[in-house]
């Protein structure tokens, strides 16, 4: 074998261990008193929180579905089975939903989460999935409107237009229908990674976080799971968090301080998490979880808002993500204390003052306008008749009431519409039980930065995205006796009603990810201290010539970072805030991604690639820098080689090289990575 042979092999070694995981051994380097990972150590592992909606669940019961079929047995797919939803709609509402007082299972079939990593890979394989073609990014969506349209006839259940149903087949594409966290898992299987190092901990997302211990024992399992990833591996964990996974973890680490010694809870934290990965995190809640709890969200499956607000509302979780203030707190008195009281006791919810003085409790205008009805009758609203009988209706006008974060998270709201609306005893119901009255942790009060050792906040920015609603009665029956108005969107650091109308209002510096406002996203920037460096640069390999850079920038806890920094309107931006100097030998950063959605967000190249970097940079002895440089970013895998038909050669030549390989059908599939890429990624130090 000759020497570029064996050069080939030893650089191909390193790069399938150059990240999160490598074969060597551990060694520990003090840095102000504690032990930190550098260099040599046995692979870390990677533990993976899916959000909401974005666990498979079977069913644990044998169901028989009249006029249907197909009938539910031990194991079938629940959620999701988009076959059996829309055959049996009726059938399949009685496997997902929930008796919405104490959170059990309907006396005929109950549903529990799947383990591992295919119940969160892939919701529903086979039904709307993703096909690449010839060209990069070709997608395929399954079944026809005709066969959907024939399907839900026979099942009462019908998607009225051919327009509505190529929309609910674009948002599955983004959404739930489609795969979730496969590409995370097939970036992992590129690099090299061992299938025991990637560890997936699928939840009951239905339920709230007591009833998720109560029932599941999760929390116990989380935290054996930790343990258990220490001694397999030898090292601790890595945590990635999507979504409604951040509000998990969360309440696992109060949770945990009841678990452990309050000596040992710090040591337990440094030695099994390495570092936390807050990925498009609702840490201010958000305000899609209102629609869903009025008018109902479908998260694009193929049924009718009445079905989606029917369903949503009996889960313990859908109080879970409720917009709320921030300045509103409870007394965490097991984290100041330790204390050795009883669970029975509740925190005590209060305000600041300068709750009362802001308008909208912070956020950029009043999150719910709704039109309460004068007339009163025994329903939730009157019938037809109802109307015709009683002529007075004629000069009553309804009244218009207007609610902000705080007035929705105390429950304020709910009891204002409890007379109009079925749902509102419930959900006051769940939210103060479950929430407002939960031992461990009101969830609806504002995060303090966890104390992990490094934590990074990553969310996307630069999208329209709702902030607030207007309802009025529809005059249907319930599920469907509410209607959305209009939408207030923020676009740009402004306020614009669904007409296109600019509204007043307190409009952030940018916008959020499509799905949760970017007042929530960034709330994680007040755990930066009171320097910070921001760098920005494109979110696509660049050589460098389109980075910006501001060091030792002021922050003022509370206020936004807005950098000072220009924008090309044709590129996508990472903009990252560092602080590794506030809080020592801890590490703090926010990335913001443009025009990243919130359900694509674990999908994006640009942040797989930088965790990767980061990670590899972190457990390198020879780093120079307390975060990896961001001066360069060059191709690291095959597929980020393409043809650059201008120049009539591959991109990236110094990375990339053509090489046909059997079976490429196109000139950008034939460039490769170049065998002898010593640097590829020593660069990165």
């Amino acid at each position: 074998m000759t020497a570029p042979h064996l050069l080939e092999l030893k650089m191909r070694g390193l790069i399938l261990t150059f990240l999160i995981l490598g074969t060597l051994h551990k060694s520990f380097t003090v840095i102000n008193g504690e032990e930190e990972f550098k260099g040599d150590y046995k692979k870390l592992s990677g533990i993976i929180i899916p959000g909401f909606a974005s666990t498979q669940l079977r069913a644990w019961s044998i169901l028989d579905c009249p006029y249907s079929p197909l009938d539910f047995n031990p194991l079938d797919l629940v959620w999701l089975d988009t076959t059996k939803l829309l055959s049996a709609v009726n059938c399949w509402l009685k496997c997902i939903m929930l008796e919405p007082y104490n959170q059990t299972d309907h006396p005929e079939c109950k549903s529990r989460p799947d383990s591992g990593l295919s119940a969160i890979t892939e919701l529903d394989p086979g039904y709307i999935t993703e096909f690449r073609g010839g060209r990069k990014g070709d997608v395929f969506i399954g079944h026809r409107w005709d066969v959907v349209r024939e399907l839900q006839q026979q099942a009462g259940e019908v998607v009225e237009s051919r327009e509505k149903w190529r929309r609910i087949r674009r948002n599955g594409d983004n959404g739930p229908l489609s795969s979730v966290w496969k590409e995370w898992v097939k970036w992992c299987i590129e690099f090299g990674i061992e299938a025991n190092a990637i560890i997936a901990v699928p939840y009951d997302w239905r339920l709230s976080p007591s009833k998720l211990e109560e029932r599941d024992l999760y929390f116990h399992k989380l935290k054996l799971t930790f343990e258990t990833a220490y001694k397999l591996r030898g090292g601790p964990s890595l945590v990635f968090a999507h979504s409604l996974g951040n509000l998990v973890f969360r309440y696992f680490l109060e949770w945990l301080k009841l678990e452990v010694a309050p000596k040992e809870y710090m040591n337990w934290l440094d030695k099994h998490i390495h570092a936390y990965f807050a990925v498009g995190s609702p840490f201010l809640g958000a305000t899609e979880t209102i629609k869903a709890a009025l008018s109902g969200f479908t998260f694009g499956v193929p049924i009718s808002e009445g079905t989606a607000r029917l369903m949503f509302n009996s889960f313990g979780s859908s109080t879970w993500m409720l917009p709320f203030s921030k300045y509103c707190k409870t007394e965490d008195k097991y984290w100041k204390h330790f204390s050795d009281k009883g669970k029975e006791a509740h925190h005590a919810y209060h305000c600041e003052e300068e709750e009362f003085k802001r308008n909208y409790s912070g956020w950029p205008t009043n999150l719910i306008n709704i039109e309460i009805p004068s007339f009163h009758s025994s329903d939730a609203y009157p019938s037809v008749l109802d109307v015709m009988e009683n002529t007075s209706m004629e000069c009553s006008l309804p009244t218009q009431l207007s609610f902000n974060a705080r007035e929705v998270a105390d429950g304020t709201f709910f009891k204002a519409i409890e007379d109009y609306d079925p749902d509102s005893k419930r959900l006051l119901h769940q939210l103060q039980k479950s929430y407002h009255g939960d031992p461990v942790l009101n969830p609806l009060t504002p995060w303090d930065r966890p104390p992990l050792k490094n934590v990074f906040c990553i969310y996307g920015v630069d999208s329209k995205t709702e902030v607030g609603y207007y309802f009025a009665p529809s005059g249907k029956p319930y599920p469907d006796n509410w209607i959305v108005t209009d939408v207030i969107y923020e676009i740009e650091g402004s306020l614009y009603s669904r007409s296109g109308n600019l509204v007043e209002g307190n409009p952030g510096a940018t916008s959020g990810d499509e799905t949760v406002a970017y007042h929530s996203l960034s709330w994680c920037k007040n755990w930066l201290g009171p320097t910070v460096n921001i760098t920005r640069t494109p979110q696509s390999e660049h050589d460098g010539s389109d980075v910006q850079v501001e060091l030792d920038v002021t922050h003022d806890r509370g206020a936004d970072i807005i950098p000072n920094m220009t924008r090309s309107p044709r590129v996508k931006y990472i903009t990252y805030y560092e602080d590794s100097e506030s809080i020592p030998g801890r590490r703090t950063a926010v990335w913001e991604l443009d025009k990243v959605n919130h359900r694509n967000m674990v999908r994006s190249p640009a942040l797989m690639r930088e965790l990767w970097l980061e990670m590899w940079h972190d457990i390198n002895p020879a780093a120079k820098s307390k975060f990896v440089t961001k001066a360069k970013r060059g191709p690291l895998r095959d597929d980020d080689c393409y043809w650059d038909y201008g120049k009539a050669r591959c991109a990236w030549p110094e990375y990339c090289e053509y090489r046909y390989a059997f079976g490429d059908v196109h000139l950008g599939q034939s460039c490769r990575l170049k065998d002898s890429s010593e640097d590829l990624l020593l660069y990165y130090i």
